[in-house]
């Protein structure tokens, strides 16, 4: 039966760089992101987004991701309740996608808010990607054209880096992306190892 990698990380830690060194690797990765954009185009998951933020989020009944974002991400309680509308809808999409990859013996999944969602249940084991606090603003200050209190205000709604990596088997430190992309032929080698001996 595949295996489900969850792999996860504070904003600008790197998550996506090491995702694509699994994809080069030859696992297959699911990023929760995209699959959020995905649902979120959905004719019902748009009209429950309506009915919970209004007519305000959307522009000629188009969602604009950039008003509901506003609304929600210095909200903890707004933020739930856009959660509970796309998180379950963001774990059929993934169910699916793993159906189609069931000869795989390991998929990731990418997910930013993998702990504070509940996710990291459904995974057999948990990846955390680290990077100095520094380095992490910078990188999502220049990607995301953004300010540096943006920034830690969105980090403020993540869990922090100790906690995460209490709860998880790896933990891939992306300072150097070199020494990150060793990690993790590291990691598939021992978990090649572990599903061998199991």
């Amino acid at each position: 039966m595949t295996k489900v990698i969850g792999l996860t990380g504070g904003i600008g830690s790197g998550k996506t760089t090491v995702a694509n060194y699994f994809e080069e690797m030859g696992v297959p990765v699911y990023i929760a992101d995209d699959g959020a954009k995905r649902v979120m185009q959905s004719k019902n998951i748009l009209e429950e987004v309506k009915s919970a933020f209004g007519g305000n989020v959307f522009d000629d009944e188009v969602l604009n991701r950039v008003k509901l974002a506003q609304v929600v991400f210095n909200d903890k309680e707004q933020l739930a309740k856009l959660n509970g509308i796309v998180h379950p809808a963001v774990k059929l999409d993934f169910e699916k996608w793993v159906k189609k990859h069931e000869n795989y013996d390991y998929v990731i999944y990418e997910a930013a808010i993998l702990f504070e969602s509940g996710r990291y249940k459904d995974c057999d084991v948990i990846i955390t990607v680290t990077a100095p606090e520094e380095v992490r603003i910078e990188r999502v200050i220049k990607r995301d054209n953004t300010t540096r209190k943006q920034v830690l205000s969105r980090m403020k709604m993540q869990w922090n880096d100790e906690k995460r990596i209490s709860k998880s088997n790896f933990v891939i430190n992306n300072n150097n992306l070199k020494k990150a992309k060793e990690e993790v032929v590291e990691i598939l080698k021992i978990l090649k190892i572990k599903q061998k001996q199991s």
